[in-house]
């Protein structure tokens, strides 16, 4: 079939694992010709030139030289998420080719996605669910009470959509919140949610029992949270990491959970992503261990979080 007059748009593949989905497809053939990546490798003498815009999905096709060479008629690359810390911009941008993302579509479920870790970690509702399932699972009923949500204080490093966002939900949940950007939100903002501004990362990482992460991946936030870090944190506080894995040091992290550092970790992201099933330490504990949540024995005593 024929492209007509509709631009070419080159995509990994229709459905499957890494496919564009199929209800995207009639929206998609209203503007353009869709070309699969199978397509072009088995005609790239006839497609090459056909292709002036690519869709990514779930990071494929892989932008890379070989293949922003072979496409001589490219015009720009369509990123259907927000974050392109996975793409090589300055090499893009050598080719005359300009990116496009989508930085508002999905902050809502981003910030909605937040506050389920936040909660789940506080009531412990992954190690539950497990000893729920369990046949054989020894527990002590105080030990899996979970701690309060409501007038605990929350950190937000990163008060863009997204993390104003997570403030607008943890308001009502009644928590006191601060945060640290690069820049401090006007004041009317802070007022509508209750947030204070700190000026420093340590202020706050010192006085938060949630420390949420909603920054971008740069050279400056990776390793953002590192073995410092998290020593300025409070023994009963959690981390939840929504923005990229990168953003934590991740063996300092395990560190921290296994020395009491810390007391748990949320992690809607890891680095690598997936994490290898076998080898990784974040997910290599037995029965209800878990990155999700607290990572340490059940005790029979009260601790001071309960």
């Amino acid at each position: 079939m024929e492209g007509g007059e509709l631009p070419g748009l080159l995509v990994n593949e229709i459905g499957g694992i890494r496919g564009i989905l199929h209800s995207h497809v009639a929206f998609l053939r209203k503007h353009f010709y869709l070309i699969t990546m199978k397509e072009l490798v088995e005609n790239r003498k006839h497609l090459s030139r056909k292709v002036q815009a690519i869709y990514l999905w779930w990071h494929k096709p892989v932008i890379d030289q070989e293949l922003l060479q072979s496409l001589p008629n490219l015009k720009v690359i369509a990123n259907s998420g927000v974050g392109m810390d996975h793409l090589d911009l300055k090499l893009i941008a050598s080719f005359g080719v300009k990116m496009a993302n989508a930085p508002r579509a999905v902050s809502s479920s981003t910030a909605d996605a937040g506050m389920a870790l936040l909660l789940a970690s506080a009531r412990r509702l992954v190690e539950v669910h497990h000893i729920a399932i369990s046949s054989s699972m020894d527990y002590c009923e105080a030990d899996i009470l979970g701690v309060k949500i409501s007038g605990a204080t929350l950190g937000i490093i990163g008060m863009g959509r997204i993390g104003y966002k997570i403030a607008l939900r943890a308001k009502a949940f009644e928590m006191k919140i601060l945060y640290h950007n690069r820049t401090q939100r006007k004041a009317q903002e802070e007022q509508a949610v209750g947030a204070t501004y700190c000026e420093t990362i340590d202020s706050l990482l010192q006085q938060a029992d949630f420390v949420m992460l909603a920054v971008n991946l740069t050279p400056q936030t990776r390793n953002l949270i590192g073995k410092r870090e998290l020593e300025l944190m409070k023994p009963t506080a959690t981390l939840v990491n929504i923005s990229r894995g990168a953003v934590v040091d991740q063996e300092a992290l395990v560190m921290a959970l296994q020395t009491g550092v810390i007391w748990a970790a949320a992690l809607d992201v890891t680095y690598p992503e997936p994490l290898p099933r076998l080898s990784s330490l974040l997910i290599s504990w037995k029965g209800w261990r878990s990155s999700f949540v607290k990572i340490k024995e059940c005790h029979y005593n009260a601790s001071p979080r309960h």
